[in-house]
């Protein structure tokens, strides 16, 4: 096992898996105002990012185009779940085959002049989850759901 595995991982999916555990699939078809998305649809897109991501820790190019698989629906949160836990088992197996030496040597284009290695990737990737978890909060917050205290940590 790897330092990706033992001490950046651990942990990054416990709110998604909290809101998907906190809400129903009639709460997937909320929108906000204006040009947004469901709360479903913004699920989906999450999970289009980890397929970008897992992709490209295998192809070592950042595609945002790649798309893998769907979720049988945007609205459905039993389909999610399932669909997010497929993932987390392909993000761990593509992760969980580097070396130390791969972590911080093997390099990622992820377009242009932006090349960074494994160990960056997966840091930028962490970013985006965080991302997700305060667009998810203001639909939350939005339906007028409690947070709990480590949403109110990780995200406010």
């Amino acid at each position: 096992m790897n330092s990706l595995l033992e001490q950046e991982l651990p942990g990054n999916t416990d709110l998604r898996d909290q809101l998907l555990d906190m809400i129903s699939d009639q709460d997937l078809t909320y929108k906000l105002p204006g040009h947004n998305p469901t709360l479903g649809e913004l699920c989906v897109e999450m999970g289009h990012i980890q397929q970008a991501y897992i992709h490209s820790f295998r192809t070592f190019k950042h595609d945002w185009s790649y798309r893998d698989s769907e979720p049988e629906a945007a609205h459905s949160v039993a389909s999610l779940k399932t669909w997010f836990q497929k993932l987390d088992a392909e993000l761990l197996e593509v992760l969980g085959a580097f070396s130390e030496d791969d972590i911080h040597t093997q390099q990622i284009d992820r377009g242009g002049d932006d090349i960074v290695t494994i160990y960056v990737q997966v840091q930028i990737y962490r970013e985006a989850i965080l991302i997700f978890y305060a667009k998810a909060s203001v639909y939350l917050k939005a339906m007028e759901r409690p947070l709990n205290d480590q949403w109110k940590a990780w995200v406010g």
